[in-house]
């Protein structure tokens, strides 16, 4: 199948994890929003399928996987649905319920990182709320992190006989998530980042593991990987790293 991913193109943002799984699974996919729009591509087909009135079921928010006649929405979602086809997920029922939890773990602990910068409200500059930034992101810093990171760290620990993996004993969808998170913690708050990691070894190993892996190494070094910015959820504002 060749799957259409729906998602903003100058960012990484949530349909980064989605990407990854694409990338990783060696799917044939096509980047909808970052294709020329007289190819049909752009951000006018992204609009235009969120506006699509047509569909009976219609997605809130993108990243948005076409596939087929199916439209996901969602990013745990979509790699619910992807893990097993893309084999980025055990077999098992009990595995696949348990790699969804974490997913959606890591989405909680994305908008967690999203609000340090935003935590008033997503339609204001970020220059509109710094005074209100500052605080979240000392919480975030202080209070969050080590508390996600060290539950992260725990489920790796525990799962003996998975070869350092979070779920079964190969790569699955939830390494390649806790990759990205690691690096976007990495780039938005270096400094905080250098404290936690000394009490995650095994989350800081995944993250170097996979980082090496022959396909995921092929995509960060092309220019499909866009890189970390400021508009994206993980942003490098120093006065918010303490």
């Amino acid at each position: 199948m060749r799957y259409q991913l729906y998602y903003w193109p100058s960012i990484q943002g949530r349909g980064e994890f989605v990407r990854l799984a694409l990338e990783e699974g060696g799917a044939r996919y096509v980047d909808v929003a970052r294709e020329p729009e007289s190819a049909g591509g752009g951000v006018a087909a992204l609009m235009s399928l969120l506006e699509d009135k047509a569909l009976r079921r219609p997605p809130y928010a993108p990243p948005i996987l076409e596939a087929g006649d199916l439209h996901i929405a969602q990013t745990a979602a979509i790699l619910a649905y992807l893990g097993p086809k893309l084999k980025l997920v055990p077999r098992d029922e009990a595995s696949r319920v348990w790699a969804n939890q974490l997913q959606l773990t890591i989405a909680d602990l994305v908008d967690e990182a999203h609000d340090t910068h935003h935590p008033i409200a997503g339609s204001l500059y970020y220059e509109q709320q710094k005074a209100a930034a500052r605080k979240r992101a000392g919480h975030f810093r202080e209070e969050r992190v080590p508390k996600y990171l060290g539950y992260f760290e725990r489920v790796l620990e525990r799962n003996r006989g998975g070869r350092g993996y979070a779920v079964g004993n190969a790569v699955s969808y939830v390494d390649l998530s806790l990759f990205q998170v690691v690096a976007g913690l990495r780039y938005a708050f270096p400094k905080a980042m250098r404290r936690v990691e000394r009490s995650c070894p095994r989350l800081v190993a995944l993250h170097d593991r996979v980082e090496r892996r022959q396909k995921i190494a092929a995509y960060l070094a092309s220019a499909r990987r866009i890189p970390f910015n400021e508009q994206g959820i993980f942003r490098r504002y120093p006065e918010l790293d303490g």
